[in-house]
């Protein structure tokens, strides 16, 4: 899964730390800063101009102004979402007009601005309106290749030629980008690679034409009922062949020039192709594959024919391996005879240096702690940079070690900066764009200097507007199981110790995120109209084994098999342990809530637990595990094929006979991640069982819950009247 701060995802979260905790947003339209070639100033659009500035000096240089920024898109002048300069920046690329595609807009248009003469001309001439995704300039700038209906094109940048280099592409066969699956679970969405000499393209092809669809129905948009096609492979069903294939872009006599497929081994309906990289000297490419599920990975080097396939680098494990963290880039050093690989093949996730032929290996971060992830290779001064927190997993801070292995980590961050740290590093490794935040601290920045990490020259250091919260404080937990949890406690203003106070749970649990973290949002409520605080409520979080903490893989691959059960017990012995331990807790008034995967989990302690959590508040859950998708079920699951009692045992449907609190459970109709029928399986075997609750569907609605006028003030009131009614506030 993904890391997404300020937005919806799969589980709904105001900010998540986990261990690919930057490679969600390394695709998306937007969201990377604009280095110069130098690294040491940035691009950015400020009220409309496309303006450069010296990170250095502070000094900014308007390098087009918004009257030529604006290309107009049905009489309407569209906002810039993303730019890209050429190798020579005498050309813009430019890309407006967007439109969603599952999570992002990733689709929309595309236009061409030379720089010199002032001319903006559109790509795709001829190609329908928001139809082309991923644009790129080639190395040389100039071609750029698009997807366009599921094809993939090249045009000339000097002539405007364009050439059709895939023509059979449709919905369900899928060229230079992905499926449904892949995209959520892998986070690919970018599917087509230059060779670094700008004459081939390499690209995935998703051949999901066994899918099954999903069939959402849309009642609202019309006065007749359409349904709405998403393809999506379930758990047990075999995932979409998917084949990487080499194309030239000079065409030739064809309409459609030949793509030389890669004949990697094994059954393409039994493993996966999430990661792809041309070797530096363009020979060939870089392939991991992973198998079906996905505890088996390698490493293959291929040829450019497509016929020479070498396997360099295998890895094992008893439950899962992650794909690579950055879908977009593979971190090659000395001049590609090597690149850097994360791996918990030691039992804790480390750096290594891996020669490209896989025949020699250096450890580079050996110790009893995780790399959270790789921030920066600099190669001139021998160092890399990662983000880790030994002493405090719920923490993050940068950190550098020596390449070649013969180095101790040291910490880059200062001392004084206790909480979590992120940052973006330039090209050159000699600047980066620092942001710090604790759970008393929002998010602020600053531009430091490495590896100092001194305040740019001129520049003030972090204005850090320390917000105290005494009413909040981390803590652990050890259960009768003998697990200890770190957790966070959020407690009434004017809190009294001799009194009674109702408790609120937020949970998630499975392995795609935690919730105590250190960070601003900590025991924030974002659905809860008012301050829940100042309601008089206990507001408490706990991360459970299973959760992607920097705790080492045992804590978290123990899960494995175990979703809905290891999981669950672990929030509920907590929480009972909590409960006995502070006399101000109110065991009469407890209750639980989640979204998503919190969900699940929030209906698996209402009903597993009742004498515990009396009240639930239940959004988006998967009612029944095998009605999720196959490679993140299967990923932490198995096969149902072969262990389907766990599947079973781990869904909250076969547990919603026990029902005996307060539930209110709510799901879009239009979720295309968790289908509605996780809903309305649920709903049935509490009707059989003459459960009464409570169920609010939101008709069209997404994941988020987002879309539609009104949509989002309904449901912060739905859950805070829910919850003031079932579980009244105040002490007692």
């Amino acid at each position: 899964m993904k890391s997404t701060p300020s937005i919806f995802c799969r589980f709904f979260i105001v900010l998540v730390i986990t261990l690919s905790n930057h490679s969600l947003w390394a695709q998306v339209p937007g969201r990377q800063i604009h280095w110069s070639a130098d690294g040491n100033a940035y691009t950015s659009i400020e009220q409309g101009d496309l303006v450069k500035t010296d990170i250095r000096t502070g000094n900014r240089t308007v390098v087009l102004p918004k009257a030529r920024l604006q290309p107009v898109a049905h009489d309407q002048a569209s906002p810039i979402a993303d730019f890209t300069f050429s190798s020579d920046s005498s050309s813009i690329l430019l890309f407006t007009n967007t439109a969603r595609v599952w999570r992002y807009n990733t689709r929309g248009d595309y236009y061409l601005v030379n720089r010199t003469t002032g001319e903006l001309r559109q790509l795709g001439k001829g190609r329908p309106s928001q139809s082309l995704m991923y644009a790129k300039l080639s190395p040389d700038s100039r071609t750029v290749a698009y997807v366009s209906e599921h094809n993939l094109f090249v045009e000339d940048v000097a002539t405007g030629k364009i050439t059709q280099l895939t023509a059979d592409g449709t919905r369900k066969r899928i060229n230079g980008t992905f499926d449904w699956a892949y995209e959520e679970e892998f986070g690919c969405r970018d599917g087509f690679r230059w060779s670094p000499d700008s004459k081939q393209l390499a690209y995935w092809q998703v051949d999901a034409t066994g899918i099954r669809d999903y069939l959402m129905l849309n009642t609202t948009d019309s006065v007749y009922s359409h349904v709405v096609p998403v393809e999506y492979p379930k758990v047990g069903e075999s995932p979409s062949p998917t084949r990487i294939g080499i194309v030239s872009v000079a065409g030739g006599r064809d309409a459609v020039p030949t793509t030389s497929w890669l004949a990697i081994p094994g059954d393409p309906q039994q493993h996966y192709l999430p990661r792809m990289a041309w070797l530096p000297n363009g020979s060939g490419l870089i392939v991991q594959q992973l198998n079906r599920k996905q505890n088996e990975s390698k490493l293959l080097i291929c040829s450019t024919t497509g016929q020479s396939i070498t396997p360099i680098y295998t890895e094992t494990d008893k439950a899962w391996i992650d794909a690579k963290d950055d879908p977009a880039s593979w971190e090659w050093i000395d001049g590609g005879k090597a690149f850097v690989w994360l791996s918990e093949k030691d039992g804790w996730q480390h750096l290594y240096r891996i020669n490209a032929d896989g025949k020699k290996e250096t450890l580079l971060t050996p110790g009893s702690y995780d790399v959270a992830s790789i921030s920066h290779i600099d190669e001139a001064t021998n160092l890399i940079y990662f983000i880790a927190s030994p002493q405090n997993t719920n923490q993050r801070y940068l950190y550098r070690t020596r390449l070649d292995g013969k180095g101790k980590a040291e910490r880059v961050t200062p001392a004084d900066l206790s909480g979590t740290n992120s940052y973006v590093i330039s090209p050159n490794g000699r600047l980066a764009q620092h942001t710090f935040t604790n759970y008393q601290t929002p998010p602020v920045r600053q531009w430091v200097t490495l590896p100092d990490h001194k305040p740019v020259s001129g520049q003030n250091g972090l204005k850090i507007n320390t917000m105290p919260k005494p009413n909040i404080n981390f803590f652990t937990v050890t259960t009768d199981d003998g697990v200890t949890l770190d957790g966070w406690m959020a407690k009434p203003t004017d809190f009294d110790s001799t009194k009674k106070y109702p408790v609120v749970f937020y949970v998630y649990g499975e392995p795609a995120s935690s919730t105590v973290n250190d960070v601003f949002s900590v025991g924030q409520n974002r659905l809860f109209n008012g301050d829940m605080a100042k309601a008089g409520y206990l507001y408490v979080a706990l991360d459970n084994r299973g959760t992607p903490n920097l705790k080492g893989a045992a804590w978290r691959k123990s899960i494995y098999r175990q979703i809905g059960r290891l999981n669950v017990r672990d929030q509920a012995m907590g929480a009972k342990k909590l409960l006995a331990q502070h006399a101000y807790m109110d065991t009469s008034r407890v209750a639980v809530w989640g979204w998503s995967g919190g969900g699940s989990t929030t209906l698996h302690l209402l009903f597993q637990y009742p004498d515990i959590y009396k009240t639930g508040i239940s959004i988006a859950a998967v009612g029944n595990q095998l009605f999720y998708d196959n490679i993140y079920q299967e990923r932490y699951m198995g096969l149902p094929q072969e262990n389907r009692e766990d599947f079973v045992n781990g869904s909250p449907v076969t547990y919603a006979k026990n029902l005996r609190g307060n539930l209110l459970y709510i799901h879009g109709t239009g979720d295309d991640n968790v289908h509605y029928d996780n809903a309305e399986v649920l709903i049935n075997e509490l009707v059989k069982y003459n459960k009464q609750f409570q169920v609010m569907p939101y008709p069209n609605r997404t994941h988020s819950i987002s879309e539609g006028a009104g949509t989002n003030l309904h449901l912060r009131t739905l859950y805070t009247n829910y919850l003031l009614k079932s579980c009244p506030p105040g002490p007692r």
